[in-house]
């Protein structure tokens, strides 16, 4: 009988069969296993393997070929302003102005130097998906238990995985013992996803509903289990992450876009009015070579070389003082657009939460209602015992001794259950188990529990799964000489409930009736409004007869000063959206204590985004802050949704899950703590100390930068068209220039260099950081800057041509007249430096000497002009 080896298209169609991650969870792992050609029990042999490894390519992610660093770096030069710069620096070398062309050139270089490291840098973001494979794996080959590079593993490998493994790829799991695996990185959802080998019946959104398959790059937190290989490297589920993370560009930032605008303008008027001064003087007969020079002073005048070195000082400057905030910029235009950014999307755990599970609230079975102080995995905090519930649920407060007594009992009956029937540890404020049973741990420490497992010897244990939703210990009492067995609950409220025949009142054993399990339930469902996650707690000598204690409410709370945060950038202009993989009931209670969700907001699902068409999409998300259910490509169509709208958009996160979207974003906003470096190497800034609140910070020192910019745009501009109209004016009148080449010259770059410069180190006044953010739309040149450099250059041209015109009174031009001409020129220009520190307040509002760098400047400046005529 022939075998399929016989028949080559058959035997290579069945080897490059793959299974997408909905199909393999819906069937049975014996089918996966057939239709993969691999056996469960001996997996594959070394020689199919190696067959295989030829078709499927291997399990890494392979970056595109990039262009070379040299084509990378030409290409910075294609930017306007700088070509404008390189027309420039060969005009000057064309007159033998070497000094000129000199300085023009380095400036050149070094801003091009700096933006292509940027943007290098920015382009490692792909290759650290690669670390998501592990750098080994265990895998079974011809019945043997092999360990080798994961990088090797084909479709149709029989994978183990144990405690601390990260899954090497995309697996269909045939063996799940207690196997719970870490997906936060993932889905955003902050519980270990426990884990079954059953098909799945009902189909959900998203991966979080294949509780069947282990995905590449999550963690094995508890457990162990088996699994077949569905799909390796760019196929797997994280692969789809890393398409749209290679399909994705970074946009420009708002002040690229400025400056490619702000240069072209430059170039056409200033080459306009030279051309027309140029051509006015040859019509009035003057020497043409003596008028070329004129143009290239005037050209060279015209030009702010000076403009990309002082935004590259000023932007790396901002980068300074926001690393002493602990913020990390990595591209240096990032700082300025956190000015324009007028909508945060922020993923909810680790970013607006803590991601550390917190017990908030107790009620035992008596409904004694306490609540705990304190976050985190500490024991800082204590316990606020606040009365007995009504039929109102309403806390009637009794301060008798005697019943705080009684409440103190009942609530740490209901503690002692969950740490008994509990397997973590917090240690020194480190956690080892899964962080809601750690939050457990830690609210008994809050109470001086210490020791309460110690009183036990544990016999049995049922771990927590999907179907039973409880997690069951039976244990033996260490000092009991009866050796009775005592089982120990906790898990779903309706589960629990369900087990037990009798509830505790005030150490009395009381039958349990429909009207209390209704209450208890109705308890637990406020609680679950609240944003917290319920479990429920028993004990009793028979799984069928046990005694209900009580209940607590757990709780990821709320960064420290989130909220406050969120109200201050509200008030500044800035929108949140909160992006969460967690249900609507939990996104919406937690986004309401940050005071996100209100009366006229709505929440969309991931689901619900995919039914959306982009228009549709459009349209709803301004009135959406919550969105709830969201994978990586829901977050990347919110964002380029907001994108169309218009608006500046800025992404935080700390997942894998997370990095297409903060690629995608004008600005992405890594945590540096808790983030991957998937994350954090996709982002533009990292926050050092995930602390939410150094991005009202970021987005103050946005706004300052750019404000100095523009002073500097300012002084730069009145300063080359008080030049330009000079010159223009005395051809009309047909007197001689006031000024010669080397004058304009020496204005240019002595004069206008250091004070200009200085003017990027400006103070920011707090008006400006109360502005909104500013309008992408409006170009730097706007209206009210027009008039003012309009204003400030016909102060400096009506000085100095009353000046040149009283000195020429007996119509002889001596070198005195041009030296006090020119000198003139040189005082209005400072004292114009001086008003361009601010746009609205005087230089006596802001103070004279708050800007020292400047005072060095112009000192400096007018010195070199003194020495210039010794």
């Amino acid at each position: 009988m022939r075998s399929e080896f016989d028949y080559p298209c058959i035997f290579l169609w069945k080897l490059m069969y793959r299974l997408k991650s909905e199909e393999a969870s819906v069937i049975p792992y014996e089918e996966v296993a057939a239709r993969l050609s691999t056996d469960i029990k001996t997996g594959l042999s070394w020689k199919e393997a190696e067959i295989r490894q030829k078709l499927y390519d291997f399990n890494e992610f392979i970056v595109r070929k990039q262009q070379s660093l040299w084509s990378k770096y030409f290409e910075q030069f294609k930017n306007p302003l700088i070509l404008l710069l390189l027309a420039s620096a060969v005009v000057s070398i064309s007159v033998q102005q070497f000094d000129d062309a000199f300085s023009i050139t380095a400036a050149i270089f070094i801003v091009v130097t700096v933006a292509f490291i940027q943007e290098y840098k920015s382009e490692k973001s792909l290759e650290e998906l690669n670390k998501l494979v592990p750098p080994k794996c265990t895998c079974l080959r011809e019945g043997n238990s092999e360990t080798f590079l994961a990088r090797n593993l084909v479709v149709g490998d029989i994978v183990l995985l144990s405690i601390g493994d990260r899954v090497p790829a995309d697996i269909r799991l045939i063996e799940a013992v207690d196997l719970a695996i870490d997906e936060s990185s993932f889905t955003g959802e902050t519980e270990p996803c426990l884990k079954t080998t059953a098909p799945i019946v009902i189909k959900g959104n998203g991966v979080s509903h294949m509780k069947n398959l282990a995905f590449m790059g999550t963690l094995v937190r508890c457990g162990y289990g088996r699994g077949i290989v569905i799909n390796t490297g760019i196929s797997s589920e994280f692969g789809e992450v890393f398409k749209m993370m290679q399909e994705e560009d970074s946009p420009k930032t708002p002040l690229q876009r400025s400056m490619d605008s702000l240069g072209k303008q430059l170039s056409f008027y200033s080459f306009g009015i030279i051309g027309f001064i140029m051509f006015l003087g040859w019509i009035q007969g003057k020497p043409i070579l003596k008028m070329f020079n004129i143009g290239v002073s005037l050209a060279v005048a015209a030009i702010p070389e000076g403009l990309p070195i002082v935004v590259t000082v000023t932007l790396a400057l901002g980068v300074i003082r926001m690393a002493k905030k602990k913020v990390i910029v990595k591209k240096l235009p990032t700082v300025e657009t956190l000015g324009c950014v007028n909508i945060i999307c922020s993923d909810k755990t680790g970013t607006l939460t803590k991601n550390e599970m917190t017990v908030t609230t107790i009620i035992t079975s008596e409904l004694y209602h306490a609540e705990l102080t304190g976050v985190g995995y500490n024991s800082k905090g204590q316990c606020n015992y606040i009365g007995q519930l009504d039929s109102n649920d309403e806390p009637m407060i009794n301060n008798q001794l005697h019943d705080t007594t009684v409440q103190i009992n009942a609530v740490k009956r209901v503690l002692e259950v969950g740490c008994i029937c509990n397997n973590a540890d917090v240690i020194g404020g480190h956690l080892r188990g899964q962080p809601t049973e750690g939050s457990l741990i830690v609210a008994a420490q809050k109470l001086d529990m210490y020791g309460v497992r110690e009183k036990y010897h544990r016999v049995q244990e049922v771990a927590f799964n999907s179907d039973q939703k409880m997690m069951i210990v039976k244990c033996i009492a260490k000092f009991c000489t009866t050796g009775d067995e005592k089982f120990f609950v906790k898990g779903a409220i309706e589960r629990v409930l369900n087990s037990c025949t009798r509830y505790s009142l005030n150490d009395n054993l009381v039958p349990m009736t429909a009207d209390k399990k209704a209450r208890f339930l109705r308890e637990a469902q406020v609680m679950g409004h609240k944003g917290l996650r319920v479990l429920a707690t028993a004990y009793g000598n028979k799984m069928e007869d046990l005694v209900f204690v009580g209940m607590v409410g757990i709780l990821d709370p709320p960064r420290p000063g989130a909220a406050e945060v969120i109200r201050t950038l509200y008030g500044s202009g800035v929108q949140i959206k909160m992006l969460t993989g967690d249900s609507e009931e939990t996104a919406c209670a937690i986004a309401s204590r940050l005071g996100l969700y209100a009366f006229g907001n709505t929440a969309l699902s991931g689901e619900e985004i995919d039914r959306m068409n982009e228009e549709t999409l459009q349209v709803k998300i301004p009135a959406s802050t919550v969105f709830y259910r969201v994978s990586p490509s829901h977050k990347l169509k919110i964002v380029k949704a907001l994108q169309k709208n218009g608006n500046i958009v800025g992404m935080t996160g700390d997942g894998v899950n997370d990095g297409v979207a903060l690629k995608k974003a004008d600005i992405g906003i890594a945590m540096g703590k808790n983030g991957t470096d998937v994350c954090k190497e996709a982002a533009d800034m990292i926050l050092v100390e995930d602390d939410f609140s150094t991005i009202m910070a970021a987005i103050e020192e946005g706004k300052g930068l750019y404000h100095n910019i523009q002073n500097f745009v300012r002084f730069q501009l009145s300063t080359s068209i008080a030049a330009l109209t000079l010159i223009a004016l005395s051809t009309l009148m047909r007197i001689p220039n006031p000024l010669n080449a080397m004058q304009i010259l020496w204005i240019n770059i002595i004069m206008d260099g250091p004070p200009a410069q200085s003017l990027g180190v400006e103070p920011v006044d707090n008006d400006v950081l109360k502005q909104p953010p500013r309008n992408v739309k409006h170009p730097m040149i706007t209206k009210d800057l027009i008039l003012n450099v309009l204003l400030s250059a016909g102060i400096i041209i009506t000085g100095t041509l009353f000046i040149f015109m009283k000195e020429m009174s007996d119509n002889h031009v001596t070198p005195r007249d041009t030296t006090m001409t020119f000198t003139c020129f040189v005082f209005f220009d400072m004292f114009n430096a001086l008003s361009c520190r601010s746009q609205i307040k005087s230089v006596f509002t802001i103070g004279l000497f708050s800007n020292k760098p400047f005072l060095f400047a112009v000192g400096g400046s007018i010195i070199g002009q003194i020495f210039r005529y010794q």
